[in-house]
Formats: C-alpha cells, structure tokens, sequence
C-alpha cells in the first residue's frame, strides 16, 4: 500500500472528522528507542540522602519513546511499524513481543547478540508525575540494515534522537519521497539536532530539550529552530499546552484540563497521535489538539501504554472538551 498524499493546497480541508475514515490506510514508521519500564507507585518521590520508600504497586512494561508512539498509532487504528535496537537478552525478547502483541510491526526491531537493552526504573507519585533513571543500552550504530525502501509506503515518519544514524537514514529517504518528518525532540547533544533538524519538517521540543539546544524555550529559541528548515517548531509545556511557530506566526494550544492519575508516557503518546494525525492528512492546528487531547486521556489512566485511549476516545473528548 503506498502512503497517503498529502492535501494539497486546493483540497478540502481534512479535520479530526475525518480520521476515522481515514485511520486505516495511515501507516506511521516510528524509528528510536525501546526500553522496557520499570515502574514503582510511591505516596512521594526521594527526598535526598540516604533513604528508603516503600512502593505502593510495581509493574514492568515496555516503554521507550518512539516504540511507545508506535503503540499510540496502532491503538488509534494506524498501521504502526517500528525500527529500533535491543539486545538479544531477556528485555529484548520481552519488549519485540509486547510491540507485536500491540498490533505494532515489530520487523524491524533487530536484537544484537553482542548488545544489551535498554532499560528504565520510573517513580510514579500520588500526584501522578513521575521520575525515571534510563539505561539507553549498547548497540551497534550503522543503519545499514534498515530497509529504506519501505519508506515509499508510510504516511508519516517519526524519529526520536536515541539513535541518529537511523534517523538521518529514515528522514533522507521520507524527505527523497516528500513525506512528512516528525522529530521528537527530546534532550540531546547538540550536534545530534544539528544533523536531524535539516531533515525535519516537524520538530516538537520538550521545554528542557529546547532549553539546553537553543538556551531558551520562548519564540526567539522556536524561530532558531525555524531556521534549520523546519515547517513546524514546537515545545511541549505540559499543563501549559504547546505553542509553535508556523509561517512565521505563533501559536499555542492549550492543554485539555484533567484530574491526572499517571503523566507516564503521556509526551510519547502525544507525538505518537501527531505523526497519525499528520499521516492521516490533518493540518498542524488540527493535529496539534488531536494530539493534546490524546496526551491529556492518556494522564487521566494508570500505566504508560496500557493508559494510551483509542481513537473514539479521543474524538469523543474532543467533541465534549471532556
């Protein structure tokens, strides 16, 4: 199946109506980390020094941010593949089988015998946030092996930092067929931004990512970002929404209020429901609160996947701004 065209300037408008019809033939490759989640509920998080807190439930689970939006596009009934590293260890063989249970072509997930997966220990508190120490894991770095070809197919692609070689290699071959690049901008060495930003046509920054690439997160930080040749430049502010520079002007959509149970995972499913919401045709507006609804239902359920809503959900929400 070839990927869905993008609308053109005389087409109508495609708006979240039409996502249901559409959900089908949306194919999203997602290419970055895995990691598989270990998850303690504490009634707090560590308050320094020396110390010991009892948690209050425990469970593990795959996690990572790009195999986590994969997740997202298959729960809203995209098609959903994606390329990545583990390790042939017990984590690997755990999270390649939780991707697949997931409706997620989990091919192109390669486990090295020489590598070692990632791996994530997460507090969740009473509040809802959560505070992770991750383990990225140790593989090889050439994308060689990656079949670019399957590029032609996709509606969109996605990209997290985690592993440049493999982004460039995606975002060359998606930029070689104009199909829509979206980077998930999470912290990273600069010169990692500075190879993928050129590439990208939809860079969303966490406020910390941003911070530490442009040294600020205001306008004058997203027009730097701008100037690399994006066509979007976001940040995530979380309960304060996301604002991004498009054509020069400034937008923001605010966040959905919700009563949060578990923030887990909740940027992940956001850029996971942007890349679908992009693939499907929406435009940058349209997608920006279809996916900030996503982020916000998905706050509102424990657990990181297992908290991801499906597409009725989303719409539903929408339509009720609750």
């Amino acid at each position: 199946m070839s990927g869905q065209r993008a609308p053109e300037p005389g087409d109508s408008k495609t708006t979240s109506l039409d996502l249901a019809a559409r959900a089908g033939g949306t194919r999203v490759i997602c290419l970055g980390l895995s990691a598989l989640d270990q998850i303690w509920r504490v009634p707090a998080f560590f308050s320094g020094g020396s110390q010991k807190i009892r948690s209050l439930h425990y469970a593990t689970m795959g996690g990572g941010m790009a195999a986590t939006a994969a997740v997202t596009v298959a729960r809203l009934g995209g098609q959903a593949a994606f390329w990545g590293r583990g390790g042939d260890d017990a984590a690997g063989h755990e999270m390649r089988k939780a991707l697949s249970g997931q409706g997620v072509d989990a091919a192109q997930f390669r486990l090295f015998a020489e590598g070692h997966s990632s791996v994530s220990g997460v507090l969740v508190d009473d509040a809802g946030e959560r505070q992770i120490v991750n383990f990225r894991g140790q593989f090889p770095e050439e994308a060689g092996w990656l079949p670019l070809g399957d590029v032609a197919a996709a509606s969109s692609v996605l990209a997290d930092p985690r592993w440049p070689a493999g982004a460039v290699a995606l975002f060359e071959a998606a930029r070689a067929r104009a199909i829509p690049t979206i980077l998930d901008a999470e912290v990273a060495e600069p010169d990692v931004f500075e190879a993928l930003l050129p590439l990208t046509d939809h860079a969303i920054f966490s406020e910390p990512a941003l911070s530490g690439f442009a040294g600020s997160t205001g306008d004058a930080a997203l027009a730097g970002i701008a100037k690399f040749g994006c066509a979007v430049a976001a940040v995530t502010r979380g309960a304060d929404g996301v604002t991004w520079l498009q054509n020069g002007m400034s937008h923001r959509q605010p966040a959905y209020a919700v009563s949060a149970v578990d923030t887990t995972g909740a940027g992940d499913v956001f850029h996971g429901a942007y890349a679908f919401a992009i693939g499907a045709g929406l435009d940058a507006a349209d997608a920006m609160s279809f996916a900030a609804a996503a982020a916000a239902l998905k706050c509102t359920r424990p657990g990181g996947r297992a908290g991801i809503p499906t597409l009725e959900d989303c719409l539903a929400f929408q339509r009720n701004g609750s």
